[in-house]
């Protein structure tokens, strides 16, 4: 059973430096490992600030040359680009499922998501970049958007295409130079993509590709010319990196982790329900931030909960779900698991040790849906972001207690109701503290021209990523009062 193509070979890494592929300054490589197969299938440079300088001084060469391009021949070069992605999207998808343990699909999926962003940023050449008025006799009151110059992207593994896609398309094209830190754990698909921008036809130093870990993260919040960091990771970094970037008088939109709540009350639609919440939970091998962590059960709804057990017992590893991102995180999964299982809970579904799909597999990372029943909020899996295909289920009486126990944790990404009543819909999309809210939706992500962000200790900083929210990231609005001659009817406004 052939699941996703690997690599023949392990493939060699470079930065992105001023149009060149660079082996980094110190030499210094990691061992990418596939989660199917625990194999080697990359070796990605540590970069560091030696890197990280040449690399922004290349970007803000190019970056002066590249914001006097008329927007609408800016956009010609991103035309170029989209039409490349979806030429090599089955190579683009095997390279992401490879890196990342997603199924082909859906890595397929996060390029095609990828390609609307993309759209969007095309779409930004007809909308109206300023505007004009008089404001009183003789005066005038224009706006400009302007590019802010270099700025950067700090990305994670689990989306190694879509992610970096909701930020380099609207930078670029808005005039900025962008300098994409993919995660080391997923750099092929980056590499790949940065090849594609190349042959699109971006002038050198537009797109910059930096690999590495802690030090190339570091070395970037604190360039001073680098005027704005678009971060996505766990909310411990997201918050180092906004502290660290804006300390510096420069602007940082960091989003981190997420606790999402799916509340599912007695008149819900069965199979809207049941599919609904099996698919939030272990899409992606439930390592997204949008995925169903905490299954707040209103009342009786055992016959929705049997349902939910039956329906994700029949999920393969492999075929149906992919592997976790590495090792370590599967012990970690594991040991949470029987944490709860220790605290009192109950494991309705236990997905430990799943037969691997295929011999050639057996080394892989792989972990089946786990259902976790009757626990508590004083336990740790219903507080911990686990991300994993693991969801936990906590039992309350009324609608008011499901949204109090939102209210009690520290994140705000989103929050789901599955109902078939327009009056509880609304009642839960007006008080829930999230900055995503969906109706029997169970990962309710925008979609374009919609804009993507948390609230609370999942986003850091101000507005969202994508849509609009990323044309006000990547860009400064210019005011310009004019007056030209003195009025014969001057008053105190002229």
């Amino acid at each position: 059973m052939k699941l996703v193509e690997l690599p023949e070979k392990p493939i060699e890494l470079r930065n992105l430096i001023a149009g060149e592929w660079r082996d980094s300054v110190s030499g210094d490589r990691l061992d990418v490992l596939s989660p199917y197969t625990g194999g080697v299938i990359g070796r990605v440079p540590l970069s560091n600030a030696d890197d990280v300088a040449p690399a922004v001084a290349a970007a803000k060469e190019a970056a002066d040359k590249w914001s006097l391009v008329p927007i609408k021949e800016r956009t010609q070069t991103l035309f170029r680009f989209r039409e490349l992605v979806l030429q090599h999207i089955d190579r683009l998808s095997h390279a992401a499922a490879a890196e990342a343990g997603k199924t082909v699909a859906e890595a397929k999926a996060g390029v095609l998501k990828g390609v609307e962003i993309i759209e969007y940023a095309l779409s930004l050449q007809n909308m109206d970049q300023g505007g004009i008025l008089e404001v009183s006799r003789g005066v005038t009151c224009e706006t400009r958007r302007e590019p802010l110059g270099v700025v950067a992207g700090i990305t994670p593994f689990n989306f190694p295409a879509m992610v970096p896609m909701w930020q380099y398309p609207i930078a670029i094209t808005l005039g900025n130079a962008f300098i994409l830190k993919p995660s080391e754990k997923v750099p092929i698909t980056a590499q790949l993509s940065g090849e594609l921008m190349m042959e699109a036809g971006f002038p050198r130093g537009v797109f910059s590709i930096i690999h590495g870990a802690r030090a190339a993260v570091e070395a970037i919040s604190d360039h001073p010319d680098v005027q704005a960091v678009g971060f996505v990771g766990s909310t411990k970094v997201a918050r180092a990196v906004y502290e660290r970037t804006t300390s510096g008088d420069r602007r940082a939109l960091c989003l981190g982790g997420a606790k999402n709540h799916l509340i599912v009350v007695p008149d819900a639609d069965p199979e809207v329900t049941v599919d609904g919440v099996v698919s939030s939970f272990i899409g992606c091998a439930g390592q997204r931030c949008m995925a169903a962590a905490l299954m707040v059960a209103v009342g009786d709804v055992d016959h929705l909960i049997d349902a939910i057990v039956e329906h994700a017992a029949k999920v393969r590893v492999g075929p149906d779900m992919g592997a976790i991102i590495d090792a370590q995180s599967l012990v970690r999964l594991e040991a949470d698991i029987q944490q709860a299982a220790d605290d009192g809970a109950r494991i309705r579904l236990d997905g430990r040790n799943p037969e691997p799909p295929a011999p050639e597999y057996a080394g892989g990372n792989w972990l089946a849906p786990t259902i976790i029943d009757d626990a508590k909020m004083s336990m740790e899996c219903t507080t911990k972001e686990l991300f994993g295909p693991v969801v936990t289920i906590v039992r309350v009486r009324t609608l008011d207690e499901a949204l109090a126990l939102q209210s009690t944790t520290p994140y705000g990404n989103a929050a789901s109701v599955f109902t078939t009543r327009g009056d509880v819909a609304r009642y839960v999309a007006e008080r829930a503290p999230t900055g995503m809210i969906g109706v029997n939706i169970g990962v309710p992500v925008p979609r374009e021209p919609f804009s993507f962000g948390g609230a609370k200790a999942s986003r850091f900083g101000q507005g969202d990523m994508t849509g609009a929210g990323g044309v006000e990231l990547w860009s400064r609005v210019k005011k310009i009062t004019t007056k030209w001659a003195l009025q014969p009817d001057a008053n105190w406004m002229s």
